[in-house]
């Protein structure tokens, strides 16, 4: 109790029930099919084909909104270096994919990498920017060699520039989710720091039904 009589305890209720929104909102994810008929980019535009490709797989949505909530609870100069460690590296991915070199274990790396973000979140890892900014980036390029994998009958630099900005925006709102626990819960940053945690165990929970259930 403060001395204006406003108690700081962690609100148990507001608490509970952010929780349970998190882990109701990953579990259904994770038990979805996800959509695997990407859009035509002639009919489209090599733009849209790009930006809506990574929203069409629930291991690209997890694995990059699992860089923006690591990139929250590591704070500072993370917010921003993290996520464009992501993107940066994602592109030297597609590039790599577009020069006809072999990259080995793609799929497995890529549903890897949402079992490992997510642990990282569970655990509140506060690494130092540099480290994990590197982590992110070794796996964003397997996430940007798929990407170029299926890049159809796009254009090079449109398709590239959809799915940057909407990879961009993905690592946004797991930067949002964290501030929005926050927010919800201000004055109760133990609830908070939980709640966060709690996604990133399902992301964890959601990346192991994705690797047993292929």
């Amino acid at each position: 109790m403060t001395l204006d009589g406003v108690s700081d305890e962690p609100n148990p209720g507001a608490f509970s029930v952010t929780k349970r929104l998190a882990l109701s909102t990953l579990f259904m994810m994770a038990l979805s099919t996800p959509a695997f008929a990407h859009l035509n980019p002639v009919e489209h535009g090599s733009f849209a084909a790009g930006f809506t490709h990574p929203v069409f797989g629930l291991d690209h949505i997890l694995a990059m909104v699992a860089v923006g909530l690591w990139a929250f609870q590591i704070g500072g100069r993370a917010l921003l270096a993290v996520p464009a460690a992501f993107v940066g590296a994602m592109l030297g991915g597609f590039a790599l994919s577009l020069s006809g070199l072999a990259l080995p274990f793609v799929e497995p790396a890529i549903l890897a990498s949402v079992v490992v973000l997510g642990l990282v979140v569970a655990m509140a890892l506060k690494a130092d920017t540099a480290v994990a900014a590197i982590l992110v980036a070794i796996f964003a390029v397997f996430h940007g060699f798929a990407h170029g994998g299926e890049m159809g009958a796009a254009a090079t630099l449109g398709y590239g520039a959809g799915f940057a900005v909407s990879t961009a925006l993905l690592h946004g709102a797991g930067i949002g989710l964290g501030f929005v626990a926050a927010r919800i819960l201000s004055g109760a940053a133990k609830a908070s720091d939980v709640t966060v945690r709690a996604a990133g165990g399902a992301t964890v929970a959601a990346g192991l039904v994705l690797a047993f259930a292929g």
